[in-house]
C-alpha cells in the first residue's frame, strides 16, 4: 500500500497546494470576491475527497484487482452527490452571486477529477 500512497502523495501536495495558492490569491486579492464558501473550505472538502476515493482504490486494487476501475466509477458518483451536498446550503440561500461560488467550487473539482483519474488509470495499469 506504501509503495502506491507514496507517489500519489509526492505529487498530491504540491498540486493542492498550487490550486490552493492561485485560486486564494485570485479571490481574496485580485477580484476581491466575497464568496459563500471560503477557500479553505472549498480545498479541505476536495483534498479530502481526493485522498479517500485514491485510499479506497488501493484497498480495492489490494484485494479485487479486476474491479478497480468500477470502484472508480463508483466513487465519482459518489462525491458528486457529496459535492452536491456540500453546496445545498449555498443553493438555499439567498446568496447575491450564487454562480461565483459554484464556479469557484467546480474548477477545483474537476481539476481534482483529472489527477484523481490519472491516477486510477495508473494504478489500474500496474501489473
Amino acid at each position: 500500500m506504501k509503495d502506491k500512497l507514496m507517489p500519489f502523495l509526492r505529487y498530491f501536495i504540491p498540486f493542492s497546494l498550487l490550486l490552493f495558492g492561485i485560486q486564494f490569491a485570485l479571490i481574496n486579492y485580485f477580484l476581491e470576491a466575497d464568496l459563500y464558501y471560503s477557500t479553505v473550505s472549498i480545498y479541505s472538502f476536495h483534498v479530502i475527497a481526493t485522498l479517500l476515493i485514491y485510499l479506497f482504490l488501493i484497498y480495492v486494487h489490494n484485494t479485487f484487482r479486476d474491479k478497480t476501475g468500477f470502484a472508480f466509477m463508483g466513487c465519482s458518483l459518489f462525491k458528486m452527490l457529496a459535492a452536491v451536498l456540500f453546496l445545498l446550503p449555498m443553493m438555499l440561500s439567498d446568496t447575491p452571486h450564487p454562480f461565483d461560488d459554484i464556479i469557484a467550487f467546480f474548477i477545483p473539482y474537476f481539476l481534482f477529477l483529472i489527477f484523481e483519474t490519472i491516477y486510477a488509470v495508473r494504478l489500474i495499469n500496474i501489473k
